[in-house]
């Protein structure tokens, strides 16, 4: 009759445990990885090329919740986003005239508003990883604003490159203002479209 001995039994017991303990942390990561993914999103797989590798990016998306979750981030007064809604109006009606100008202006605004809620004013890229944290969707936006108006400095857009560029700078800019567009109205005496 064989029997176990203890020191066997308890190497049997220690490697079962090691086994469901692998099996648990793997199972953790996926769902860590599955919830990153789906917070982030688009910035989940453009972190991971940036990064490298699936590990280093997510450790970068970590570190960037933990870094915006430190800052006071506030909601505007009714004050200051009537006059931030106004300030694009004026921008955008300057558009036809003068498209260069208004892409900077509005990354300038953009920026403005960041400040006013709390985002600190580093380097672009330092930004734009602060913008997903909060607002995944639309950082993607961002970026391609910021191509556009660098590609714009040295005098490589088009018109229609700086139209691209004003209409992701003020995607972006609905959201940091948290107001939804707003369809143009009809004024009843004229017939003319109001824009706010």
């Amino acid at each position: 009759m064989n029997t176990i001995t203890t020191s066997t039994l308890i190497f049997a017991v220690l490697l079962i445990a090691l086994g469901i303990a692998v099996v648990v942390w793997f199972v953790m990561q996926k769902q860590r990885s599955a919830a990153l993914k789906q917070r982030f999103g688009p910035e989940y797989d453009r972190a991971i090329i940036e990064f490298g590798g699936r590990t280093r990016a997510e450790a970068e998306l970590l570190k960037r919740e933990q870094r915006v979750a430190r800052l006071k981030i506030v909601p505007l007064t009714p004050a200051d986003a009537a006059r931030f809604s106004q300030a694009w109006g004026t921008l955008q009606s300057r558009f036809i005239d003068n498209p260069k100008g208004v892409v900077v202006e509005a990354d300038q605004l953009v920026r403005e508003l960041m400040e006013k809620r709390g985002y600190p004013m580093g380097d672009f890229e330092r930004r734009a990883a602060d913008i997903s944290v909060i607002y995944p969707g639309v950082v993607s936006n961002y970026r391609a604003a910021q191509l556009i108006a660098t590609r714009d400095a040295s005098g490589d857009a088009d018109t229609e490159e700086l139209r691209k560029a004003v209409v992701h700078y003020r995607t972006l800019f609905d959201e940091l203002l948290e107001a939804k567009p707003v369809a143009p109205t009809v004024a009843l005496d004229r017939g003319v479209p109001v824009h706010s």
